[in-house]
């Protein structure tokens, strides 16, 4: 199937469930849905992840009905599912006793690198190690942080509030890296 997203010349942008977590946590879903301007998408195993997450964060619920995500994508040929299961496990240390942990970043990883209509695809991350990985493999990787400052710099968002939700985020036990100090930095 083709990403009609894509096509348009524009690129996908694939949160992973800590970003959703972080934004859904201070209840701005609606401000991450504008920051992705229809080109978030997500795997099933982040939807998954979310799903679960929705006992701890419940905007997240939302998510599936209201579709701005885009269907879950499904790894569907065996390259794709052994690529994911190396990455989860060589990359990520996931345990065999453990086969949901750290998938939602393997199958984000291995659809970014294998399918063509996701060539260029944005992985939204906080996780620092799983960042670089991506990126010294020319995966353009961006975070929270960065989402908000490109919130904050388009308008879609004042400075002060954008820089107030990020420690609001913090002060509810969300790990961000690169928080600014002053809210004016969020428009550098």
């Amino acid at each position: 199937m083709t990403d009609l997203l894509h096509s348009r010349g524009r690129v996908s942008l694939f949160p992973d469930n800590t970003v959703l977590c972080n934004f859904g946590t201070v209840g701005r879903l609606d401000l991450l849905r504008k920051v992705l301007d229809g080109c978030g998408r997500w795997t099933e195993a982040v939807a998954e992840e979310a799903r679960r997450s929705a006992a701890y964060v419940r905007d997240l619920a939302r998510l599936e009905a209201e579709g701005w995500l885009g269907e879950p994508i499904e790894l569907c040929t065996d390259a794709e599912i052994a690529l994911a299961d190396r990455l989860r496990r060589a990359v990520f240390g996931g345990l065999p006793t453990e086969p949901l942990r750290h998938l939602g970043e393997a199958e984000t990883l291995a659809l970014i690198q294998t399918r063509r209509e996701f060539t260029g695809a944005v992985w939204i991350t906080d996780d620092r190690d799983a960042g670089e990985y991506a990126s010294a493999r020319g995966i353009p990787v961006k975070n929270t942080v960065a989402l908000m400052r490109e919130a904050a710099v388009s308008g879609l968002v004042h400075h002060v509030e954008g820089h107030r939700l990020l420690v609001d985020m913090v002060a509810q036990g969300r790990h961000l890296r690169d928080v600014p100090e002053r809210a004016e930095r969020l428009l550098d």
